[in-house]
């Protein structure tokens, strides 16, 4: 049986030894339900912290032979690595972070080696427990290294990442000074998703801007991988929610309920106390709506529910304080003998308790200032089997995408909260039938269920698509095959791009100039009887005879404009250089307005470089430029070429594609080999006859047969070549 590796923060089981016994109990978290109720047959396997620390190391056995009994995996944490992975980095660092809530974000190096080294200890626990053909799936923020540690050790195997929280925005992001690590640890996953597109947008936004990758079509290319980026919006069990209220102990609980609120409206704040979650704000609201209309007193009534959480952290507890202060504060002003305008809870309440309460209320407050998805929303709505009720719902949570038939509000702007109130209040109720009812429609299909088993396929998908990748690898079987046929031949062509081929990308052109190692190769190749080397360039004519003066290779230069062949430079035809003089001002302009960009003239062309710029706005000016040239180019018969962080200007008509047929028809070769890596070396693969070796330098759609990961492999290759 196929199995899945779910890994996260906690089991979904809590431990406790009680007299020296060791006592379970298992949870009940949407997370697990979803899990379970995946509709393909996985064995399941769970790997987390069992969110206790056994002292004697008989416990700690007893605990893990206890747990594999029933498919999880404790990772044993020491009081320390709590106190700084989970307290620390993860809950002091990343939450706020990633939460908007820069001023409470602690930059700890402490914290973050400790992040570094409990990552670390969750992938070996992950290495002995797993098997080549197992599914791993990585939850949320505290393991955002772990994919990529995982790829290192298991580079085969299926991956998976979901961020339970939201992903912030690159001027928040890049204020980490760990966020390069914190990157390239989510992208050795096969898929990682998030709860909205709006995440998405955030994330491929930071690797563009700050790892230089270029995500396209819901994927980035990295190194010599493929790694899809998803929307996946996590849902609820909606069944559960629905048919609670047919059972018999929360109808009791229904009956108690109403009995004890009398006829007054009741509006529902439900919430783990957290200072995202704009609990503060509701009060304030509510206390400004019995101000501002009066007529509420003794009408309504706030059910305030705040679940305990991470009391051990500062903010949290300034936060409770704050809560109990303000309840205090509008109870002492409004109470009298017959009506209590708030109803604090600070617990936990069972799942009896709480569908009683959703069912209940007619208005649900959830108003976070920050939420990756927020479910109170949807459990509320799930609840409502006769379709009564209304949802006040923050924008700023992810679950407001799917529910628009919410009344939404910014939670940050209280007359905003005081309005909804009011409508919500006196809300028709064939228009809250309506509004229910379009909104039940939506989460009864994208079910927690859904959720699971639609990012498992994507996943699934993905990974096929990283095998037939990985098919038209260069590997060693394919390396040997050339070198054996180049030995072989008699009459060899040799082609090769320059810039991202036989040297990496660098900032200033101007400065990758081939080394003295390189050099001697091609010279080597290209000297012996029978082999032709030809690189084929769109740099200028000088540069490329400064650097190969003397070297026994041709060179095709600007395109095909230039050609060298025996140390002779032949002008293909002659053209006219007057359009620059036009061009030029247009091109200057977008310098100007870009910072890190610059003109490169050719002898017939200019190039615009970008490389150095800003990723987000060259992409826009990207735009620009080629909407503002797009007309004087045509009218002088230019061509327009984008290639690898640069935009070309050139006198239409000239390419490689003469200069590659010129060389295919020069000799009877037995031996082709060609290598580049952009676009513009597409058209020479689509030329080659099928016996020919053609090979792309990076990843992605491509006309060539084989594929490598850098230049660096280019030069091992034509080492092979060489000796």
């Amino acid at each position: 049986m196929k199995r899945i590796l779910i890994v996260a923060n906690r089991l979904p089981v809590n431990v406790k030894i009680v007299n020296d016994e060791i006592v379970f109990h298992q949870s009940a978290g949407g997370l697990a339900t979803g899990l379970n109720s995946l509709e393909v047959d996985y064995e399941k396997h769970w790997i987390g912290w069992p969110g206790i620390y056994p002292e004697k190391q008989e416990h700690k056995e007893k605990i893990q032979e206890a747990l594999e009994q029933t498919l999880t995996h404790p990772v044993f944490l020491s009081e320390k690595e709590v106190l700084h992975y989970y307290e620390g980095f993860s809950n002091k660092t990343i939450w706020p972070l990633f939460h908007y809530f820069l001023e409470y974000t602690q930059y700890k190096r402490e914290f973050w080696e400790e992040y570094k080294s409990v990552n670390q200890a969750f992938c070996e626990e992950v290495v002995k427990i797993a098997r080549p053909d197992d599914i791993i799936w990585v939850h949320d923020y505290h393991l955002m290294l772990l994919p990529q540690l995982l790829r290192e050790k298991l580079p085969h195997t299926q991956i998976g990442f979901f961020l339970h929280i939201p992903f912030p925005s690159y001027e928040l992001i890049r204020t980490l000074p760990w966020r390069k690590q914190l990157l390239e640890g989510l992208l050795g996953a096969d898929l990682v998703g998030f709860h909205t597109f709006e995440y998405l947008r955030h994330f491929t936004s930071a690797i563009s801007r700050i790892l230089n990758l270029e995500p396209k079509l819901g994927r980035v290319y990295n190194e010599n991988r493929i790694v899809q980026l998803d929307a996946f919006p996590m849902g609820i069990d909606y069944g559960k929610f629905n048919d609670a209220s047919e059972q018999p102990e929360v109808k009791g609980l229904v009956r108690s309920f109403r009995e004890n609120f009398g006829k007054g409206k009741i509006i529902l704040s439900v919430d783990r106390l957290d200072y995202t979650k704009g609990i503060l704000q509701r009060l304030w609201a509510f206390d400004r709506l019995l101000k501002e209309h009066p007529s509420y007193k003794g009408q309504i009534s706030l059910l305030l529910l705040v679940v305990p959480s991470r009391y051990n952290v500062d903010n949290y507890k300034a936060l409770k304080d704050e809560i109990d202060k303000t309840v205090g504060n509008i109870n002492g002003k409004y109470t009298n003998l017959t009506w209590t305008p708030i109803y604090y809870l600070y617990r936990s309440v069972h799942f009896e308790q709480l569908a009683a309460m959703y069912y209940n209320a007619d208005v649900a407050l959830v108003t976070p200032l920050r939420d990756g998805m927020n479910l109170v929303a949807k459990e509320f709505v799930a609840s409502k089997k006769n379709e009564k009720g209304v949802l006040i719902l923050s924008e700023m949570a992810g679950s407001a995408v799917e529910l628009c038939d919410a009344i939404c509000i910014n939670p940050n702007d209280l007359d905003s909260i005081v309005r909804a109130l009011h409508e919500a209040l006196q809300m028709p109720e064939e228009d809250q039938k309506e509004r229910m009812g379009v909104m039940q429609k939506i989460i009864r299909k994208q079910s927690i269920q859904k959720w699971a088993k639609d990012f498992i396929a994507v996943l699934e998908n993905s990974y096929l698509r990283q095998l037939r990748n990985e098919e038209k690898e260069v590997c060693d079987t394919v390396k040997q095959k050339i070198k054996d046929d180049y030995k072989s031949s008699q009459k060899r062509l040799i082609l090769l791009d320059y810039d991202g081929t036989l040297v990496p990308y660098i900032e200033s052109p101007q400065k990758a100039s081939p080394d003295r190692d390189l050099l001697q190769m091609l010279n080597d190749i290209g000297s012996k009887a029978g082999s032709s080397c030809v690189i084929l360039s769109g740099r200028d004519r000088g540069n490329l005879q400064k650097w190969f003066d003397g070297s026994k290779v041709q060179i095709v230069a600007e395109y095909g404009s230039w050609f060298r062949e025996d140390q002779q430079w032949t002008q293909t035809c002659e053209l006219s250089d007057e359009w620059k003089e036009e061009i030029l001002p247009y091109m200057q302009e977008f310098v100007d307005k870009t910072p890190g960009s610059f003109i490169e003239e050719k002898s017939h062309s200019l190039g615009w470089h970008y490389r150095k710029s800003d990723a987000w706005l060259s992409n826009l000016r990207v735009q620009e430029f080629m909407n503002a040239l797009i007309y004087p180019c045509t009218k002088l018969n230019l061509e327009i070429i984008e290639g690898n962080k640069i935009i070309e200007i050139r006198v239409g008509g000239i390419s490689k594609d003469e200069a590659i047929e010129k060389w295919l028809h020069k000799d009877n070769w037995d031996f082709i080999m060609a290598i580049g890596d952009d676009q513009t070396d597409e058209d020479m693969f689509k030329l080659l006859p099928e016996k020919a070796y053609s090979i792309k330098v990076g990843f992605g759609a491509t006309n060539a047969r084989y594929n490598l990961s850098s230049s660096q492999e280019v030069r091992e290759i034509l080492q092979q070549l060489h000796e």
